[in-house]
Parts: structure tokens; sequence; C-alpha cells
């Protein structure tokens, strides 16, 4: 495990070059800071001497280039769609349900978040509770006043 000064020194060499790689590869920011914190971790518990400062760079460009490819080819990765592109991309969607999700997506986010995690997740109002950090009756309240937005936005009844 390396000391505290070293990693700062390499904190100030190499970190610029770390994420301009990282945004290079996967073109998201917050991707790009996960892959940053791997680097970095990697290095702290690394026990590789460097001959030099340019094999040291040169360790850092492989692990950053590294574990964006690996970040890339996650299984999780390549088999989701971000709820963006399901809106954008009607052959994703049934025609009925892109009005329902335009109206889900359109909600305030206290409302989108409950919503979206007990219908499209099928969590229940307490798993909801301990996700979001909330009490199960805020969460509770949270959907019922969501569901009566939705009612609103696509025209329904009120009896549900």
């Amino acid at each position: 495990m390396r000391g505290e000064q070293e990693v700062n020194r390499a904190l100030e060499r190499y970190s610029d070059t770390v994420r301009r790689l990282c945004m290079v590869h996967l073109k998201n920011y917050e991707d790009s800071e996960d892959i940053f914190q791997t680097v970095f971790l990697k290095y702290v518990l690394s026990s590789v001497s460097f001959e030099s400062e340019e094999h040291e760079k040169a360790w850092f460009i492989r692990v950053t280039i590294n574990a964006c490819k690996d970040l890339l080819k996650n299984f999780f990765r390549s088999h989701t769609v971000s709820l963006d592109e399901i809106i954008e991309q009607p052959a994703l969607m049934p025609p009925d349900n892109r009005e329902v999700m335009e109206a889900v997506l359109s909600l305030p986010s206290k409302y989108r978040d409950v919503i979206y995690l007990h219908y499209y997740e099928e969590y229940t109002a307490p798993q909801i509770s301990q996700i979001l950090g909330k009490n199960v009756n805020t969460v509770y309240t949270l959907l019922n006043r969501s569901r009566q937005l939705l009612r609103e936005k696509l025209g329904g009844d009120s009896d549900g």
C-alpha cells in the first residue's frame, strides 16, 4: 500500500490524464468519475515499483484504458436502455405505453422516482423507503400524489 504523499503526488501528476482518457472512452461524466476512482484505488493498493516517471505514466494510461474497456463490455451496461432512449425510439415501447412513460418522465423527480421504482422496477413501498432514505409513510404519500398527477396528465378517472 502506498503512502499519502506518494498518492497525492500521483494525483497531481496524472489526474488530468486519467480524466481525459475516461471521457474520451466513456463520453459520460459519472462513469468517468467511477473509473477515475477505480484507477487511483488500484494505484494505492498496487505494490508495483516503477522504473521511471514514464513507466508510471504508462501504467496509469494502461490501467485507465483497461478499466474503461471493462466497463463498456459489462453485461449489464450492454443490455440496458436509458429512459431517454425509450422515449426517443418508438420501436422500443408500444404506443400506449409511450404516452404513460412520457407522463411519468414529466413528473417532478420526487414523484417520478417513486412511481418508476414501484411500477417499473416492482419495489414495494418499504423497499423504496430504504432505497430513497425516506419514511415509509412519505413514500405512500408520494405514490398517491404521483398517481393523482398522472391521472390529471393522462385524463383518467379519479377512481383509479
